[in-house]
């Protein structure tokens, strides 16, 4: 509230077109009665929060706000991912907090570049494709040999599928009180209710997750509810969120993944209030007028600061992962963010090269130079990722917000990886214990991801409060929530395998909506009501 209130004072709202000049002498016996009375009745009609931001953020009027600069730079440039533009600054700029106002709110373009600029011409569907079809070209456990290109050998490289380890749960921190209530260890249950919403009743649902509008035939996978150890997990309750949620805003940062979440979110709140639309192309926007809520999404691949520029020997086009940078794109929202939801790890097994203290240390499908030693690889790169934009948040001066990790979704691509014929087809129930099928990749990025929490707990500053929401073991049953060769709606599209038994391509990786992704939303309610209602005894 501190740094918002002062931030109110440094930018004011716009005045009134028309001046009309005063007697000092009036001005000071009328004005300042005036202005005190009108006040004391907006703070009385509305919370303070409310009223704040309404001065900050300008709701209800034009959502716009004027592009700040500093030193005749300007400070946002296009990041641009199609539709999914971000802010990328150079790593070595220093923006001063309290002299530069945030653009989260900006209803018009950035038009500005720097630099430091990736492009990327994709949209939402395709920006799906490049994950689904991981990791970039033609390279598997069994070929693996060092090509004219770099690439590494298998032992430097490690793919989906691959490199098996065992499973561990999360910290203790992502435990519930005393009443022995686990959320993270249960199972599925099958409830007849159905969800809360249909794919006919949400227009912001991507049609590569719409299931049941490309065809699929079974419809079971909608209705399966998690069910906790020793407690229940409530349904999602939309108002009650939305409560919680007044005057704040969250946004899911991260892939295609926390954007299957965000549209998941917004779907079940489409039901009580259509929101308002006040994105752009650099940051999806949702606006709850009801209880002043907004919901955003901001997209970045890795988390950590990624270049295309050319660096040392690695010429331009290769994207350069700065491991112990975390993406400025994320950094200049923090301040005025209230629950943060990161999501990450997919886009490690592409291609990119790692720079640690500006030194190649690693890279994935990608080597410069064998006589180098890789230190780094995919999984490690990830692990180091978490840890420094996760310190980055925790430490920062001026969050005092939530941030919720949600854990490394797993894949299902049965009997093969996404390009060894690896398919979902035909998964309609959840997997039991004997038909679970064993996922090395997503067991040690989850791993790695638990340990860079673990690590980030201990660095904390400030008064920010970090928690693990740790789906993994949960998901590796939700065999029959993927979208498989239902991705389109063109009726002549194959969804079964070919004369030569093959599969058709097909998404085992991103969750159908309504299904199984529901369920993140409700265990993030789960969270935010325990943090914000100062309680933990809301399980019945």
């Amino acid at each position: 509230m501190t740094s918002r209130v002062r931030a109110m004072t440094l930018y004011s709202p716009k005045g009134d077109s028309t001046v009309v000049a005063y007697p000092r002498t009036l001005l000071l016996m009328c004005g300042i009665p005036f202005f005190l009375i009108l006040a004391s009745l907006r703070l009385v009609s509305q919370p303070v929060g409310y009223t704040v931001r309404g001065y900050f953020y300008d709701v209800g009027n034009s959502w716009e706000f004027d592009s700040m600069v500093r030193s005749n730079k300007t400070i946002h440039d296009s990041y641009n991912y199609g539709n999914e533009g971000l802010s990328k600054l150079d790593k070595d700029r220093r923006i001063d907090d309290s002299s530069v106002k945030s653009d989260l709110f900006t209803s018009g373009d950035s038009q500005s570049k720097t630099v430091d600029v990736i492009k990327d011409d994709l949209s939402d569907s395709q920006q799906e494709e490049e994950i689904v079809s991981l990791p970039t070209g033609n390279y598997s456990s069994s070929n693996a040999k060092t090509t004219s290109l770099g690439l590494p050998n298998s032992s430097d490289i490690i793919l989906p599928g691959l490199a098996p380890t065992s499973l561990s749960l999360g910290p203790g921190d992502v435990s519930q009180s005393g009443s022995g209530c686990d959320l993270y260890n249960g199972k599925w249950v099958y409830d007849s209710t159905g969800p809360l919403y249909t794919n006919n009743s949400c227009p912001v649902l991507s049609q590569t997750q719409n299931c049941q509008g490309n065809g699929r035939p079974d419809k079971d996978y909608e209705n399966w509810r998690w069910k906790p150890a020793k407690c229940d997990l409530p349904r999602f309750d939309a108002k009650k969120f939305l409560e919680l949620m007044r005057g704040k805003t969250l946004a899911f940062i991260g892939d295609s993944v926390a954007r299957n979440q965000m549209e998941s979110l917004l779907c079940i709140l489409w039901q009580v209030e259509v929101p308002k639309n006040v994105g752009n192309k650099r940051v999806k926007r949702y606006y709850f007028t009801s209880t002043s809520t907004m919901i955003v999404r901001i997209w970045s691949s890795w988390l950590v600061h990624a270049t295309s520029e050319s660096f040392d020997v690695i010429p331009k086009g290769v994207v350069k992962l700065h491991l112990d940078a975390p993406d400025e794109g994320i950094m200049e929202f923090i301040p005025n963010l209230d629950v943060i939801v990161l999501s990450s790890g997919h886009w490690f097994a592409k291609q990119s090269v790692y720079v640690l203290n500006n030194e190649i240390v690693g890279g994935q499908v990608w080597w410069p130079d064998q006589s180098r030693p890789m230190k780094v690889n995919n999984v490690e790169a990830f692990g180091i990722s978490v840890e420094t934009i996760l310190g980055s948040i925790v430490t920062h001066p001026n969050y005092t917000g939530l941030t919720i990790v949600r854990s490394f979704s797993p894949d299902h691509y049965n009997s093969g990886a996404w390009n060894t014929g690896g398919s979902c087809t035909g998964k309609v129930k959840p997997a039991l214990d004997s038909e679970l099928v064993g996922n090395g990749f997503t067991n040690i990025m989850h791993q790695k991801q638990v340990e860079g929490f673990n690590r980030t707990v201990k660095k904390m500053t400030n008064r920010s409060k970090l928690k693990l929401m740790d789906i993994t073991k949960a998901f590796r049953y939700r065999q029959d929530g993927h979208p498989g060769p239902y991705r389109s709606p063109d009726p002549n599209k194959i969804t079964k395998p070919g004369p030569d038994g093959k599969p058709p391509p097909q998404d085992c990786l991103h969750w159908c909506m309504p299904g199984p992704v529901d369920t993140w939303n409700e265990l993030m309610l789960d969270i935010i009501r325990r943090e914000f209602e100062g309680t933990h005894r809301f399980l019945f």
